[in-house]
């Protein structure tokens, strides 16, 4: 392990703005840098402008930094390639292989991938015209759930009991994968992988719908909390056994050893955890309370997956209590956005104690901060419980203010039940 770590974070939202904040509070990081970064991360790192989506780009970055650690955080860059990139210029990086990160870039791939290796998942047809979108929904019955097979930044999903809506979405999408519903509350976990091992982080759950009660259309996350009290206690050791373990050996059997954050998207069911869906990176916000919790060096973590060596060093461990995480949208979101509001009274929330304003679509100007995206600030709290951390969470959001803002008021206030979404059951 090198003493002192320059890392550099790719990405400019909430996300990389948490990791930037837990990397900085590793005693082994000496160098933190971002590209391009946000106003927030700027506070705990030296930002750089970089087309993220430019593999080269990102190398030779990496490389003029003397970069020990590039930890990539947004899925696109890793479709795309940066990861390879990085690692031809022999940086240790954080983040799958463009192959590898096919498991978020194609959900057929996924699919076919877990059917190898026998990860308990959802029955599906892969589907790309008229006649065979009508065919599996009539085959695997409502709720319908349609799926955009290529990247769509969290909001490509449709569950809903309206067939024509189903239909609808699959038309506009192109090539889909169409599933049978799962029945049961839904939690998010992640896997820090090196190809060969893997150490589960604490388990999460994510709000995905615009509106209280988990009505309105998906977003890419409206609110997250962890640990989560009422799931069964060994659950990240059945999802590594029965889940992660067997995608990293098949993916090794591919010559795509998958190395980066296996985000693992499941429904708790009657017959046990199964896999809605894979990611190949952090989710967001779901991995800003975990991180919040995490006692343990982010970039020693990191740095040994990155290397192959995760089982040189220690599993993560968590503190005690709970984290909370709120997410401020703008108006609009997430259908559209706006741009150019002026946010007041961030600084004062970011103040309190246990408290973080984490940054996600904001931009520093003339005016000051202003939004600068659909999901604005995320407000995280941690505290003795979920229910101390959730309060503390609020009450620093009523201290933050921009025309048009918006939030769910019931993150973490219940578990999310069978499904969110009224329109299901109505």
């Amino acid at each position: 392990m090198t003493d002192s770590l320059t890392c550099l974070v790719i990405g400019s939202g909430g996300r990389e703005h948490a990791l930037a904040l837990a990397l900085a509070q590793d005693p082994a990081v000496g160098a933190l840098h971002a590209a391009p970064g946000n106003p927030g991360i700027a506070g705990v790192a030296t930002c750089h402008e970089v087309d993220a989506m430019n593999p080269a780009a990102v190398a030779d970055l990496a490389a003029s930094l003397g970069a020990d650690l590039v930890v990539v955080g947004p899925e696109a860059p890793l479709v795309a390639g940066v990861a390879d990139a990085v690692r031809e210029r022999g940086i240790a990086v954080f983040g799958p292989s463009a192959a590898a990160a096919q498991l978020e870039g194609s959900k057929a791939f996924s699919k076919e991938v877990m059917a190898a290796a026998g990860v308990p998942t959802a029955g599906s047809r892969t589907c790309s015209t008229p006649e065979e979108y009508a065919a599996a929904l009539d085959e695997l019955g409502a709720p319908y759930v349609v799926k955009d097979d290529a990247l769509a930044a969290g909001k490509g999903v449709v569950v809903t009991r309206d067939r024509a809506e189903a239909l609808a979405h699959a038309e506009a999408c192109g090539r889909v994968v169409i599933e049978e519903f799962l029945a049961g509350p839904e939690v998010s976990l992640f896997a820090v992988c090196d190809g060969t091992t893997a150490y589960p982080l604490q388990p999460a759950q994510d709000f995905k719908r615009i509106h209280d009660g988990g009505r309105g259309p998906n977003t890419g996350g409206m609110g997250s909390y962890s640990p989560l009290p009422w799931a069964q206690p060994d659950l990240a050791d059945v999802v590594m056994r029965t889940v992660v373990q067997p995608t990293l050996d098949e993916m090794t059997k591919r010559d795509a050893p998958f190395v980066g954050c296996l985000y693992v998207g499941l429904a708790l069911t009657e017959a046990g955890p199964k896999v809605i869906e894979f990611n190949c990176r952090f989710g967001d916000p779901d991995i800003q309370p975990v991180l919040a919790l995490l006692d343990a060096p982010l970039g020693e973590l990191l740095h040994a997956a990155a290397r192959g060596r995760l089982a040189d060093v220690p599993a993560p461990r968590f503190r005690d209590g709970a984290s909370v995480t709120v997410v401020l949208a703008s108006a609009g979101y997430p259908e559209s956005s706006t741009r150019g509001d002026v946010i007041a009274g961030a600084e004062d929330a970011d103040a309190l104690v246990d408290v973080d304003v984490i940054h996600a679509g904001t931009a520093e100007t003339d005016a000051g901060l202003v939004t600068a995206g659909g999901r604005v600030l995320a407000v995280r709290a941690t505290g003795g419980d979920v229910a101390d951390a959730r309060a503390r969470a609020y009450s620093a959001l009523g201290l933050v203010y921009f025309d048009g803002a918006q939030h769910r008021t019931d993150i973490a206030a219940e578990p999310l039940g069978v499904v969110e979404g009224a329109s299901l059951t109505e």
